[in-house]
């Protein structure tokens, strides 16, 4: 039988916690990546190092082929990113592949799991980019469920928009205006977007997009988002071109 102490010894961690909980609170979260390379290995063991030789080559012989190159870095960030706007324009590219013409894109941030370099850019920086099996999608949406996935978008701050959107939004998370290909969103229209279909679920907080009808979201691989960005990586060099993205108010906070 336990007495007064004993009991008081065993509660103490779950009033130290209670304690915690009381006086702390996360204020944000921010990500950045961190490349690991040799600078943290001063020391490299030679042994090991004469072991993974030949896997090494076997590595950089996949993820080593440049497929383009980038005029800048682009980086992920709220309320607007370089490279969130860019995935979210090739997936408005890529849709003639698939006899779709849709009047905008969507690219969640969550889904951008690496920046990307300034100059040549290999098959790696891409895997790096989009290393999940997130797969190039069309649904189509009524403008009022557009308006309320905007309004979502705009509580998480911010999320990659294709070109022709046009948000503004208040620090506290509310959908000022919103506007595509120069129009505002007509409530009684329907709209054709392409996305991702992890996003069609209506996950990272766009639950708006499990409204959506008519859809089409192919399973092969080669409808893997990250052959699509190489697919258009590939176009850009054949027409000579470095791939860019520019910040250009697509979602604006006031």
């Amino acid at each position: 039988m336990m007495n007064r102490k004993t009991v008081l010894l065993a509660l103490m961690p779950l009033l130290m916690l209670a304690s915690c909980k009381s006086h702390y609170e996360v204020a944000s979260v921010q990500r950045s990546r961190i490349l690991v390379d040799a600078r943290y290995d001063a020391q490299p063991d030679a042994q090991a190092a004469e072991f993974l030789k030949p896997y090494r080559h076997i590595v950089d012989s996949v993820m080593g082929p440049v497929v383009g190159r980038s005029a800048k870095y682009m980086t992920t960030q709220r309320p607007e990113g370089t490279l969130p706007n860019l995935l979210a324009d090739i997936l408005v590219w890529a849709a003639k592949d698939y006899n779709e013409k849709p009047d905008f894109g969507v690219y969640n941030m969550g889904g951008v799991r690496a920046d990307l370099p300034k100059g040549d850019v290999t098959y790696g920086d891409v895997l790096d980019v989009a290393p999940f099996e997130n797969k190039i999608s069309f649904i189509t949406m009524s403008g009022a469920d557009v308006l309320e996935l905007f309004g979502q978008m705009a509580l998480v701050g911010g999320e990659g928009v294709s070109h022709s959107v046009r948000l503004v939004i208040t620090k506290d998370g509310k959908l000022v205006s919103a506007t595509i290909n120069g129009q505002p969103v007509d409530p009684q229209k329907d709209y054709r977007l392409t996305t991702i279909d992890y996003l069609l679920g209506g996950t990272d907080k766009l639950e708006a997009f499990k409204k959506g009808r008519d859809v089409k979201a192919p399973k092969e691989v080669d409808n893997n988002t990250r052959f699509i960005i190489m697919n258009y990586f590939r176009e850009m060099s054949k027409q000579g071109k470095e791939v860019d993205s520019e910040i250009e108010g697509r979602v604006v906070v006031k």
